[in-house]
Protein backbone atom coordinates (compact mmCIF):
# COMPACT_ATOMS: atom_id res chain seq x y z
CA UNK A 1 0.00 0.00 0.00
CA UNK A 2 2.93 2.33 -0.48
CA UNK A 3 1.38 3.82 -3.62
CA UNK A 4 -1.69 4.91 -1.69
CA UNK A 5 -2.62 8.53 -2.36
CA UNK A 6 -2.79 10.92 0.55
CA UNK A 7 -5.94 13.00 0.54
CA UNK A 8 -6.27 16.31 2.29
CA UNK A 9 -9.31 18.47 2.86
CA UNK A 10 -7.96 20.91 0.27
CA UNK A 11 -8.19 18.17 -2.31
CA UNK A 12 -11.89 17.79 -1.54
CA UNK A 13 -12.62 21.45 -2.23
CA UNK A 14 -14.42 22.25 -5.43
CA UNK A 15 -13.60 25.51 -7.22
CA UNK A 16 -16.63 27.75 -6.80
CA UNK A 17 -17.96 29.34 -9.96
CA UNK A 18 -21.60 29.78 -9.07
CA UNK A 19 -23.79 30.01 -6.01
CA UNK A 20 -24.66 26.32 -6.30
CA UNK A 21 -21.02 25.22 -6.48
CA UNK A 22 -20.17 27.50 -3.51
CA UNK A 23 -22.97 25.78 -1.58
CA UNK A 24 -21.56 22.37 -2.55
CA UNK A 25 -18.12 23.46 -1.30
CA UNK A 26 -19.63 24.57 2.02
CA UNK A 27 -21.46 21.23 2.27
CA UNK A 28 -18.14 19.38 1.79
CA UNK A 29 -16.56 21.51 4.52
CA UNK A 30 -19.55 20.92 6.81
CA UNK A 31 -19.30 17.19 6.20
CA UNK A 32 -15.59 17.28 7.13
CA UNK A 33 -16.48 19.08 10.35
CA UNK A 34 -19.18 16.49 11.10
CA UNK A 35 -16.71 13.67 10.51
CA UNK A 36 -14.10 15.35 12.71
CA UNK A 37 -16.68 15.93 15.46
CA UNK A 38 -17.74 12.30 15.30
CA UNK A 39 -14.15 11.07 15.50
CA UNK A 40 -13.50 13.35 18.46
CA UNK A 41 -16.66 12.20 20.24
CA UNK A 42 -15.65 8.56 19.77
CA UNK A 43 -12.10 9.23 20.93
CA UNK A 44 -13.38 10.99 24.05
CA UNK A 45 -15.75 8.12 24.84
CA UNK A 46 -12.95 5.60 24.47
CA UNK A 47 -10.54 7.70 26.53
CA UNK A 48 -13.07 8.04 29.35
CA UNK A 49 -13.81 4.30 29.18
CA UNK A 50 -10.11 3.46 29.38
CA UNK A 51 -9.57 5.75 32.40
CA UNK A 52 -12.15 4.15 34.71
CA UNK A 53 -10.61 3.65 38.16
CA UNK A 54 -9.87 0.08 39.19
CA UNK A 55 -12.05 0.19 42.30
CA UNK A 56 -9.28 0.15 44.90
CA UNK A 57 -9.65 3.47 46.78
CA UNK A 58 -5.95 3.38 47.69
CA UNK A 59 -4.68 2.78 44.13
CA UNK A 60 -2.05 5.44 43.41
CA UNK A 61 -2.20 4.87 39.63
CA UNK A 62 -5.95 5.59 39.54
CA UNK A 63 -5.90 8.55 41.95
CA UNK A 64 -5.74 11.31 39.27
CA UNK A 65 -8.77 9.82 37.46
CA UNK A 66 -10.66 8.44 40.44
CA UNK A 67 -13.47 11.01 40.02
CA UNK A 68 -15.38 12.40 37.05
CA UNK A 69 -13.86 15.81 37.80
CA UNK A 70 -10.35 14.33 37.86
CA UNK A 71 -10.92 12.59 34.52
CA UNK A 72 -12.22 15.83 33.01
CA UNK A 73 -9.17 17.77 34.20
CA UNK A 74 -6.81 15.12 32.82
CA UNK A 75 -8.67 15.05 29.49
CA UNK A 76 -8.69 18.84 29.19
CA UNK A 77 -4.95 19.01 29.85
CA UNK A 78 -4.28 16.30 27.28
CA UNK A 79 -6.43 18.06 24.65
CA UNK A 80 -4.69 21.37 25.38
CA UNK A 81 -1.26 19.76 25.01
CA UNK A 82 -2.15 17.97 21.76
CA UNK A 83 -3.73 21.11 20.29
CA UNK A 84 -0.76 23.33 21.12
CA UNK A 85 1.63 20.76 19.60
CA UNK A 86 -0.38 20.60 16.38
CA UNK A 87 0.86 22.35 13.26
CA UNK A 88 -2.77 23.41 12.73
CA UNK A 89 -3.11 25.21 16.10
CA UNK A 90 -2.34 28.60 14.53
CA UNK A 91 -3.64 29.43 11.10
CA UNK A 92 -2.70 32.29 8.80
CA UNK A 93 -6.44 32.95 8.45
CA UNK A 94 -7.07 33.31 12.22
CA UNK A 95 -8.97 36.50 12.98
CA UNK A 96 -6.35 37.65 15.48
CA UNK A 97 -3.39 37.42 13.08
CA UNK A 98 -1.64 40.74 12.50
CA UNK A 99 -1.84 42.19 9.03
CA UNK A 100 0.67 44.63 7.57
Amino acid sequence: MQNRKKYSMKRLSVPSKSASSRKEEKDIEADAWDVADGLLAGAIQYWLFSRQPCGDPRCEDCEPVSTAHGRMLALQQLVRDFAEESEYFHSPTDSNVGRA
